[in-house]
């Protein structure tokens, strides 16, 4: 009986091992079977001119009130317990965020927005916008439309039918952004953010809405965060620099965080084949890396410039802002390393890709930086 038993640890070892080895191998091909929709592409039909009018259609905006998500505000942790943070007061500046991929349904390309959409998804997003869009509430104004986002799969495909997803995704965030300016005093600043899917959409947006135009002259900041931006081949397309000073307004800021090891093979693969703004693939060009601890174009801070990572509990629902946690270094790839990997939760990503927590690591330092842009843009008109 005992021989028997050792018998099946030894099979279970290996299939765990074996595993393990396929996934190692395969992972890119698993999460395409995953997740790519097995379903024919249905248009997706624009929304009406009005569509935004519709309160129900936007995660956070003035008069929401306690159930807006990006209104959160956590607490400091310390040796005495939870120390709240101090209230703040509001800075005359209106955001315009959009949150990362939360429908993972492979039953369609594209979210759906009637009927209160998917559950889940809705769900995730409230929860992606308490940690990620929760740095810019110092602002007067902030609004997160919901949108019709491509499914993750969509991400995972070469096919024609995840482009046409994607393009969808965007022209929802196109009529969001219409409906915002239209709602925001003409001569309160604005400042773009948004995180993965979310940041894509803006990197188009402002390459195609908002270069050249009188909106333009507006923008305090773009955080282009979790999305590649390509030094070369994006930023020249989008008509904004890179924020090179932490007192630089009308400027982008983007960065992807990877602890240590960091293996960002398919990150960079995919970075390198997929056609920029300009319509060329960036190959092994350098991305854009602003250090979120400093402010400032590339280099590197110590932890204890960190003034504060949201580190969540694994729910994500609820979280502690720990000072001097993570160090930041951006590398001549344009990758934010990050150090030995820190406790953040279940959700890092395969190679130390800390992507879901790239704005949580340095919430505090974040917050602190859209106020000083704001101000720098306040003080230059």
């Amino acid at each position: 009986m005992a021989r028997k038993f050792l018998y099946f640890v030894a099979f279970c070892i290996v299939l765990v091992i074996g595993g393990r080895i396929a996934y190692e191998l395969f992972q890119e091909e698993l999460a395409a079977i995953a997740l790519v929709p097995s379903a024919e592409f249905a248009p997706v039909k624009p929304l009406e001119a009005n569509a935004y009018e519709d309160a129900d259609l936007w995660y956070s905006r003035p008069g929401i009130g306690v159930s807006d998500p990006a209104r959160w505000q956590p607490a400091y942790a310390s040796e005495r317990g939870v120390l709240p943070t101090p209230a703040e007061p509001k800075q005359p500046f209106a955001v315009f965020f959009v949150h990362p991929t939360s429908f993972l349904n492979r039953s369609a390309w594209n979210a759906p927005l009637e009927n209160g959409g998917d559950p889940e998804a809705e769900r995730i997003a409230r929860i992606y916008l308490r940690g990620m869009a929760s740095p810019f509430n110092a602002a007067s104004e902030i609004w997160a439309p919901r949108y019709r986002q491509a499914t993750m799969g969509a991400f995972l495909t070469d096919a024609e039918e995840g482009k046409r997803a994607i393009d969808a995704a965007y022209a929802d965030v196109r009529e969001a952004f219409g409906y915002f300016l239209s709602s925001v005093d003409p001569a309160t600043p604005i400042v773009l953010a948004g995180h993965s899917q979310g940041a894509l959409h803006l990197k188009r947006l402002i390459a195609e809405e908002v270069r050249g135009t009188p909106v333009a002259d507006r923008l305090a900041a773009a955080y282009i965060i979790g999305w590649p931006v390509s030094l070369q081949h994006d930023l020249p397309a989008m008509g904004f620099p890179a924020c090179a000073a932490p007192d630089q307004a009308g400027c982008v800021l983007s960065w992807s965080s990877f602890a240590e090891p960091a293996d960002p093979a398919p990150v960079l693969r995919a970075y390198g084949e997929t056609p920029a703004l300009d319509g060329d693939p960036p190959g092994t060009s350098p991305m854009l890396c602003t250090n979120p601890l400093t402010g400032s174009f590339g280099g590197a801070a110590p932890a204890s410039a960190n003034l504060g990572t949201l580190v969540p509990e694994d729910s994500m629902e609820k979280g502690e802002l720990v000072p001097g946690l993570v160090p930041a270094r951006c590398d001549k790839r344009g990758l934010l390393l990050i150090g030995p990997p820190p406790e953040m939760g279940s959700y890092v990503l395969p190679g130390n890709n800390y992507h879901v927590y790239d704005l949580p690591l340095f919430w505090a330092n974040t917050k602190a930086d859209v106020i000083r842009r704001v101000e720098a843009w306040q003080q230059a008109r």
